[in-house]
This record gives C-alpha cells, sequence and structure tokens, in this order.
C-alpha cells in the first residue's frame, strides 16, 4: 500500500510538472528586421532544438518557464534568452565582423581561421573602404605583415609592385594572383567590389605549385547574400591633389654664385658678372607641379532569394596628374557582376565577370633626359621660354616646360574576365567543383615625335616627325575541376580530401609599326595611315606566344578532436616553356597545427583564448622563363643583295635546352595568440626560403657560340641560390570603453635578412646605371644581398696637397686629386685607388617593413589612420646631371672652401675631378615613415536613416599620403622600379600625390 501511494505521488508530480510546460514560438531577425532562415534555436543544456524557416519564424514545445535558449546562426554573435511566458518572441541578432572573417580562402576551398596552419594575412572590406585605394594592391601596404608594396611610379595609371617576405628571385618577385578562381591582375579590378585578400605565404601555396614560389594573393570579391532584399551601396568621393615634395635645388642667385666659384677655381670668366638683379630666378618645380582633381564613384545592389543571389557593380576613375595634367591622367571604368542559382538541391551554379577599360596619357618618367629630371637641372636664370639655344647646360638638358608640349603619349586598354563554376553535391560528403576562368585583355597605344630643335646639339632635336603605334593582345583562360571530400571516421576525426587537376594557358600577339612625316606635324594628324615617309631602317615589329600548363594536383586536412591538425598537398606540373626533358615536377608540402588552448591544462583559462602552434615545410616553383630552350630569330643581320644592303633576321639569345624553373624551399613556425576576452590577438612566425636554380640572365659562355652577334645575346642559365629568412609579428589590440566608445589598435613589423648563398662558375651578374660611361653600380654575389649596391667608400675631404701626397694615388680613376676632392677608401691595400676598391654600400632592400593601423569610434564619429614604415635600406640619388652648369641641390652651398671649412662635401669646380665617380656620396639612407590615410567621418544615427528610409548615410574626410618622415632628399623614398638587381635608382621619380578627399557611403 505505501509502494502504490508513492507511486501514485510521482505520477501526480510529473503530471503537474508537464501541464506547466509551454510552447513557445518566434521570429529571429538581423539588425535591419530581415529574417534569418536556418537559425539554430537549443533549449540549453538539452538537446531539445529547432531551425527558423524561410520567414525566420521557430516553434518550440513542451519548454519549461525559466528555461534560457540559445539562438545562433554563422555570422552573428550568439545570444541567450531566458524563456518566461508563451508569447511570441522577436530575437534580434547582431552581426559578428571577427566570425564573418573566421573562414579564409586557401585555394581550391576555404578553412575557419582558427583551424589554419600555414601563414596566412586577411585583409577585408572594411580596410579597402578605410584607405579607398586607387589601386587595390595599395590595400596590402601596411596592413599585412610580410607585404611590402610600393610604386615605381605615382603618376596616375602607374602601378604598383608587391612583394612577399623580400626579394629571392634575381628576375622575377611579384606574386601569383587569383581572383575568384582565375589568374587576373590586381590593377583591372576595382577595389571596391573586393571582399577579401587572403595572402599566402609559406608552404601552403604549394597547392600553386610552379606559380606559387613567390606567394598568392586570392581575392574574393563581393556577392549578394541569400533571402535578403536588394540593397543599394554607394561610394563616391572628390578632391584635389599636390606634390607632398619638392626638391631643395638652388635658386637662381645661389646658382650663379656656385657656379662663378667653379668657373673662378678652373681659371675661367665668370658666367654671371653681375649677379645683382637675378633674384630667386625661376623654380622649375614649381612651373611643372599643379593642384590636379580627382573623383571616384562606386555604386552596387546586391540581394538574393531562397535560392540565388546577385551583385552588380559599376565605377568609374578620373585622376589628373600633378604635373601637365592634360598630358598625365588616367581614367578606368569597371562593370562588375556576380551571380549564383540553385539549379536543384545538389546543382549551384556561379558566375563572376569584370568589364575594365582604361585611358591613360603618359610623359617621360623615371629615367634621365625626362620632363621632371630637366626640371631639376635646368637653369633658374633662364624665363619660362627661353632654350638653352647655346647648348650652356650640356647637349642633354633642355627646358622641361617646351619637352611637355611636345610629348605626345596615349594607351587605351580593355578586358574582360571571369569564372563560370559549378557544383555538384553528389553525397551529402562529396563535392565535385568544375569552373573556367577567362581573361582577355587588348591594348593599343600611339606615340607622337614632333619635329623640334631645343637648341645646338640637344639630343633631344628631332629633325624628321614620326608616330609610333602598336596594339597587343593577351588572353589567359584556366579550366580546372576538383573534388572534395569529408569522410566519416568518428565523433573525433575531421578529414577532407581534394583532388583536382587543372589546365592553364596564355597566348597573344602584339603588331608594332613606325610612320614617318606626319602632316602638319601635328598631333591631330599622327596616324600611321596618313605618314608616308619612308625609312631604310625596319619600321614594323611583331610577336607572338603561347604558353601552356596542365597540372594535378592533392590535398589532405586531417585534424583530430579539433585539436591536432595536420594538412599535406602534392601537385604535378608540366609546362610548355621548358624543353621535354625539363618540363615535369612535382612539388609538395606538409603543415601541422596545435591547438593548446583546446588542451585541459589551458581550457579554462580566464588569460589565453586561445593558443595554436603550426608550422609548414615544402616546395614550390617560380616559373619565370619563357622558351629558353629555344632559339628565336630575333637578332639583327645585314646582307648584300643585288649590290644593295638588305636587312633581314637572325638568330637571338643563345638557347639553353636545360633550363628550368626556379625552385623555392620554404620553412615556417608560427603560433596563434588570443588573450582576455579576445581583446589583444597576436600573430608571430619564423620563416626561412631557400631559392634555388636561379635562372641568371647573360650568363657568360664561350663566344664561339656567337652571343656577340647583333641582336644575339647571352643563354639564361640555372645558376644560382638565396636564402631570405626572418620573423614576423602582428599585434591587434580592440577594447569596448562604453556602448557608444570602442577603439582598436593592430601592429605589424616584419625583419628579413636576406643573402646570396651561391653562384655557379664564380659569376658576378650586374646591372643599374649611374651617370654615363660608369660600370654598373648593382650587382649579385654571394654573401651579399641581392642587387646590392656597389662602389667606392668616402673617407673624407682632402684638406691640403699633404693629405693628397699621403694617401693611395686616385688618378686611375681619371683624374689627378685636388684639395677639396673626395679622399676614396683603399679596399684591397694596393695603395693605389682603382675600380678594384668598390665594395658594398648599401641595398634597396628593407631589413624592417612596419604598419600601425588605428581606429576610434565615439557614437556617430569615426576616426581612422594607417602608418606604413621601411626601415635600413638605401636608394641611390642619380637625378643631378654629369655636366658642369647644370643647376644642383641646396646642399652644395656647403662645399668645401679652403681647409678645415667642411670633410664631407666636395670644392666646386668645372675642371675634372674624380668627385662624380659612383660613391657612398650618392647614396643616401631611405628610411621611412609614411601617414598613409587618416579619415575622420560622421555618420547620421540609427533613428534618423530609420526615417529617412535607408540603411547608412557617412560623410568623410580623409587625407591620402599625408605625410612622409625620412631623411632621403628625393621625391619619394619608397620608389623602386623594384628590379631585383638595379632597383632603388633615383632618376628624379614621378612623385605620389597628397590627396584631400570628401566622401559619401550611402545605403539603401
Amino acid at each position: 500500500m505505501k509502494h502504490m501511494l508513492l507511486k501514485i505521488l510521482a505520477l501526480c508530480f510529473v503530471v503537474y510538472s508537464g501541464a506547466q510546460n509551454i510552447n513557445v514560438s518566434g521570429i529571429v531577425q538581423d539588425q535591419t528586421g530581415l529574417p534569418i532562415p536556418g537559425a539554430n534555436i537549443i533549449v540549453k543544456n538539452t538537446t531539445q532544438g529547432e531551425i527558423t524557416n524561410f520567414d525566420g519564424g521557430f516553434t518550440l514545445t513542451d519548454v519549461k518557464p525559466g528555461a534560457t535558449i540559445v539562438v545562433s546562426f554563422v555570422g552573428y554573435i550568439t545570444k541567450e534568452v531566458v524563456i518566461k511566458d508563451n508569447s511570441n518572441l522577436i530575437i534580434q541578432l547582431i552581426e559578428d565582423i571577427a566570425q564573418l572573417n573566421e573562414v579564409v580562402v586557401i585555394g581550391y576551398g576555404a578553412q575557419k581561421k582558427q583551424d589554419l596552419t600555414g601563414a596566412v594575412s586577411i585583409v577585408n572590406a572594411k580596410t579597402i573602404e578605410d584607405l579607398n585605394p586607387i589601386d587595390a594592391a595599395q590595400a596590402l601596404q601596411g596592413t599585412s605583415a610580410g607585404v611590402s608594396v610600393s610604386t615605381p611610379s605615382g603618376s596616375p595609371g602607374g602601378g604598383f609592385n608587391i612583394l612577399i617576405r623580400g626579394v629571392s628571385s634575381n628576375i622575377d618577385n611579384g606574386p601569383l594572383v587569383i581572383i575568384d578562381g582565375y589568374k587576373g591582375d590586381l590593377n583591372t579590378i576595382n577595389p571596391n567590389d573586393i571582399e577579401t585578400f587572403s595572402v599566402l605565404k609559406d608552404a601552403q601555396a604549394a597547392i600553386y605549385g610552379i606559380e606559387g614560389a613567390n606567394g598568392v594573393v586570392l581575392v574574393t570579391t563581393k556577392g549578394g547574400k541569400r533571402n535578403t532584399a536588394a540593397k543599394f551601396n554607394y561610394n563616391g568621393y572628390t578632391g584635389m591633389q599636390q606634390t607632398t615634395r619638392q626638391l631643395p635645388f638652388m635658386n637662381a642667385t645661389e646658382y650663379a654664385i656656385t657656379l662663378n666659384e667653379s668657373y673662378a677655381a678652373d681659371g675661367k670668366a665668370l658666367p654671371f658678372p653681375d649677379i645683382s638683379g637675378l633674384g630667386k630666378g625661376i623654380d622649375w618645380q614649381d612651373e611643372l607641379f599643379e593642384t590636379a582633381p580627382i573623383t571616384n564613384h562606386n555604386v552596387s545592389i546586391s540581394g538574393g532569394g531562397e535560392k540565388s543571389t546577385y551583385y552588380f557593380g559599376g565605377s568609374i576613375l578620373e585622376q589628373d596628374g600633378i604635373i601637365a595634367s592634360d598630358k598625365s591622367n588616367f581614367q578606368r571604368a569597371n562593370v562588375k557582376t556576380k551571380l549564383s542559382f540553385d539549379i536543384t538541391e545538389k546543382l549551384k551554379f556561379t558566375t563572376s565577370a569584370n568589364y575594365f577599360n582604361s585611358n591613360r596619357n603618359r610623359i617621360g618618367e623615371n629615367a634621365l633626359g625626362v620632363p621632371l629630371f630637366n626640371a631639376l637641372n635646368y637653369s633658374p636664370t633662364y624665363s619660362l621660354d627661353q632654350e638653352d639655344v647655346s647648348g650652356f647646360l650640356g647637349n642633354e638638358v633642355v627646358n622641361p616646360l617646351s619637352q611637355l608640349a611636345n610629348t605626345y603619349d596615349e594607351l587605351n586598354g580593355n578586358s574582360i574576365e571571369g569564372t563560370f563554376q559549378i557544383d555538384y553535391s553528389i553525397l551529402d560528403n562529396l563535392t565535385i567543383t568544375s569552373r573556367i576562368g577567362i581573361k582577355s585583355y587588348n591594348e593599343k597605344g600611339k606615340s607622337f615625335s614632333p619635329i623640334v630643335n631645343y637648341g645646338a646639339g640637344k639630343v633631344f632635336n628631332t629633325d624628321r616627325s614620326s608616330v609610333y603605334q602598336y596594339r597587343t593582345t593577351d588572353n589567359s583562360y584556366t579550366w580546372e575541376t576538383f573534388a572534395t571530400y569529408n569522410p566519416v571516421f568518428g565523433k573525433n576525426h575531421n578529414t577532407t580530401f581534394t583532388l583536382g587537376t587543372s589546365a592553364l594557358r596564355n597566348w597573344g600577339d602584339h603588331l608594332n609599326a613606325t610612320g614617318f612625316d606626319v602632316p602638319n606635324n601635328s598631333w591631330e594628324f599622327a596616324d600611321i595611315s596618313l605618314a608616308n615617309g619612308l625609312s631604310e631602317a625596319k619600321s614594323t615589329g611583331s610577336y607572338i606566344y603561347d604558353s601552356r600548363l596542365a597540372s594535378f594536383f592533392g590535398r589532405l586536412q586531417y585534424d583530430y578532436k579539433g585539436k591536432y591538425l595536420l594538412s599535406a598537398m602534392i601537385r604535378r606540373d608540366g609546362s610548355s616553356d621548358f624543353s621535354p626533358d625539363n618540363r615535369i615536377d612535382y612539388f609538395s608540402s606538409v603543415t601541422a597545427g596545435w591547438k593548446i588552448s583546446d588542451e585541459a591544462f589551458l581550457k579554462d583559462s580566464n588569460v589565453i583564448n586561445f593558443l595554436k602552434l603550426r608550422g609548414s615545410y615544402g616546395t614550390l616553383g617560380n616559373n619565370v622563363g619563357s622558351d629558353l630552350y629555344r632559339a628565336g630569330l630575333s637578332g639583327e643581320a645585314t646582307y648584300v643583295f643585288n649590290n644593295a644592303l638588305v636587312t633581314g633576321t637572325a638568330n637571338g639569345r643563345i638557347p639553353n635546352p636545360d633550363a628550368k624553373w626556379e625552385v623555392a624551399e620554404k620553412f615556417d613556425v608560427g603560433l596563434d595568440l588570443n588573450l582576455f576576452n579576445n581583446k589583444i590577438e597576436i600573430t608571430t612566425d619564423y620563416f626561412i626560403e631557400d631559392r634555388n636554380d636561379l635562372l641568371i640572365e647573360g650568363f657568360p659562355v664561350s663566344g664561339i657560340l656567337g652571343a656577340g652577334a647583333p641582336g644575339a645575346g647571352l643563354p639564361t642559365v640555372n645558376a644560382g641560390t638565396t636564402r631570405n629568412k626572418g620573423v614576423e609579428l602582428f599585434i591587434n589590440y580592440k577594447e569596448t570603453l562604453s556602448e557608444n566608445t570602442s577603439f582598436s589598435i593592430a601592429y605589424n613589423v616584419t625583419k628579413i635578412n636576406g643573402e646570396v648563398t651561391a653562384i655557379n662558375g664564380g659569376v658576378i651578374p650586374e646591372a643599374g646605371n649611374f651617370s654615363v660611361g660608369q660600370p654598373a653600380i648593382a650587382r649579385m654575389e654571394v654573401g651579399q644581398p641581392l642587387g646590392y649596391f656597389y662602389g667606392l667608400k668616402t673617407d673624407g675631404i682632402f684638406q691640403n696637397q699633404a693629405e693628397i701626397d699621403a694617401a693611395p694615388s686616385q688618378s686611375s680613376l681619371g683624374a689627378v686629386s685636388a684639395p677639396g676632392d673626395f679622399k676614396y677608401v683603399d679596399v684591397n691595400g694596393d695603395n693605389e685607388i682603382t675600380i678594384d676598391d668598390r665594395t658594398y654600400l648599401g641595398k634597396p632592400q628593407p631589413d624592417y617593413i612596419m604598419g600601425l593601423n588605428l581606429s576610434f569610434n565615439y557614437r556617430n564619429l569615426d576616426f581612422g589612420a594607417y602608418m606604413y614604415a621601411e626601415l635600413g635600406k638605401e636608394t641611390v640619388r642619380n637625378y643631378e646631371r654629369d655636366e658642369p652648369n647644370v643647376n644642383r641641390l641646396n646642399m652644395y652651398l656647403n662645399r668645401w672652401t679652403g681647409e678645415g671649412s667642411t670633410n664631407s662635401m666636395p670644392r666646386n669646380t668645372i675642371g675634372a675631378t674624380t668627385n662624380k665617380v659612383f660613391s657612398d656620396f650618392y647614396v643616401e639612407d631611405s628610411s621611412f615613415l609614411r601617414i598613409q590615410n587618416i579619415q575622420l567621418g560622421y555618420s547620421l544615427s540609427q533613428p534618423v536613416v530609420d526615417k529617412l528610409g535607408i540603411s547608412k548615410f557617412r560623410l568623410y574626410f580623409s587625407v591620402n599620403n599625408a605625410f612622409t618622415f625620412t631623411k632621403y632628399m628625393g621625391y619619394d623614398p619608397a620608389a623602386t622600379n623594384n628590379a631585383a638587381i638595379g632597383g632603388g635608382i633615383d632618376y628624379g621619380f614621378y612623385p605620389i600625390s597628397r590627396q584631400f578627399i570628401v566622401g559619401l557611403n550611402l545605403s539603401i
């Protein structure tokens, strides 16, 4: 009886308890009120749950009052709600930007950031929006550890160079760029269409085999979101540009005084007997530089339904140059589409397309004799329209304004590029992806050289007008098919297999011609069809090329309990660029990681939220050769036929049938650490790269092979090795001080040490020009950095004849020394100064590259600043003409004038001296810190934009290239042509512009 009563009481308790449970319904929305289908609703600490329907709705039955439900969805912050009654709930999720960024594209797949085992840097759309880059490559400058971005020119449309972890190859160091799956170029896409950059820096890039040695930049463009209403975005700005710097050259009076002194020192009559009325004269930089406009408009519309998404974008950029804006300007237009459709539940189709058009007018730049070079060297005593008819300034310096007036050079480019992709899910854990990426670029250009006379003997004089025109077509396609398989081996084993094949073809052609005697000596009539003059020399040229690459690749990704990570990959490449015996090779890598923070001894830490140790090792290729194994008919030959000289063709460069691609052997060990509720994020890497089988151009061989014939050349041979090693550190700190106030600070620094470790046969490749008639000043030598500067080292100034008599003779350099001349160091100790005493003088690559990025938000105001620095590098000052009467930097006002006056600046003279031999006097420290962007924005508050029926309205003011702090005297300490040997020589780089911009971000 007792047991029966207990059973009855228990049953009553259960019935009573069940009667108190309730049914809960609700809707899950985002911040704009749009429903979120597919969100997970789980009763906390139970297995009871639901998924929201298409309208974001859900219903949970038999839920105990006071229970907590957990609401989560990918890309949003998880939210917990306590159930009080059975009323309908409206649950709003907040977008989690950090979580969105966790999914990283790594090549033929994606991976959560926390599961990465390779060294990867990520730059998102927010950074691109802050920086407003004209060229997409600029968004990587200072924002990605290990990545340096430089420009060969600040002229509109001048482009940018990217280096990942320094210079390893002596030919090509640019990374592979993949845009939505196809091989592309960053300068043809609109930066506002980019969602993210992923930069693969270590052996993880081995999945790209022969093209991955210099690193890989993976670009994902923007697309629409499913079940989202159409969203319209406008991002635009307008502003003005000005030069960031003018060089301190002498004014007319200073110029005349120093020139008089030079003539007097040589016993010659003074060129300016009366300097009283000269004043400051003409500052030719003032006459060249101007304030120029820049405008940029970007519009897009995106959205999606249950089974499709869409994105349409368009942009127009117009930028005038800060020198002769009618002759130096750039216009770019882009049209972008990206669509995806679920054809069936298992079959998905995606397409992405970009149309690019550019028009660019150019002036001569970054070379001896260009307008800016002449502006620095032209006499300040001349009037604006005065030509140097007497040749007083030499035969290579002319009036820069006249030169610009006679400069005509334009080009037009058009490109269509994109991908078509199909994903078919054969099984729940097996997907086949097939895509084809295409790119077709067409460019045409024209330049006109009118009849002009700048003065007696000037090398720029033209007594016959001519027009040069060309057309170039470059095409490529990439077809790839790969399978991704995720088998299930118990709850602790997660495995992904990727197996695929790829076929790449690059082909194109070029045609050019020169016409003479342009009618009316006018640009308006500058066309080959109208120029009927004949030339004795060949006036046409052409080429064709066709390169193919066939590949197979595979990758295994495995983790145990989500803590122990392993990835192994292999790729087989076959390239038509090399001989049949050398076309095939295999590239492989292994990467691994250990999530230490998931171990029991750290799992409950209040300080360390995430800690992962990772490492990688593998080999990659650098395909920098093309048809090196074949002899081309690119040489010159002159024959006698019918008693007349006839121009023909002959073999060009000597072929090398043994040539193959360069191979990079990469090792990396890294640590990822998050602290204090993920407020502090730290990533650090130590890396070593050995670049083997470097292709060295112009390798010396026996003269009997014919390398000295007209148009011929020495072969390109695999004959060198380099090593780069260094350390990267990235630190990001973010803090929310209150509901209205937050800030973040991100800093990255990379230390790189590079050197040449081997060259076969003792060959020392050289390049880089300085002045006229002097030997090359940059070289590749074992034990030294690649492309280091090589010249004489100074040891002060000779103060008197006794010092000259006691020092080694310098007469073999071309002149007898006198007091006030440079004293050079006898490096080899033979008691004579010769070119054999040349030594290391510096290098164009920095020891350190750094970025510091700040952001601060208070209520509706936002502030941001981006900074970039390069330390421990040098640049050669080569924009001063080696002529006695040209203008000079005002530092020469501190020249040697007598014993004890100075020990650093030589005397003034027009006589022969050894002072202009290349030495460390012309090599400057070009370390710099640049504040590349400062931006202040104001956004309308949410209640206001809601009333206006829009989702965002933000006005901002921005200054790009605001300040540059450097000791370097040239225009731009960051500028370089990026040549591995011969880079960092400044001929008067077209300076980058400082831009003052007012912009608008609008979303509806």
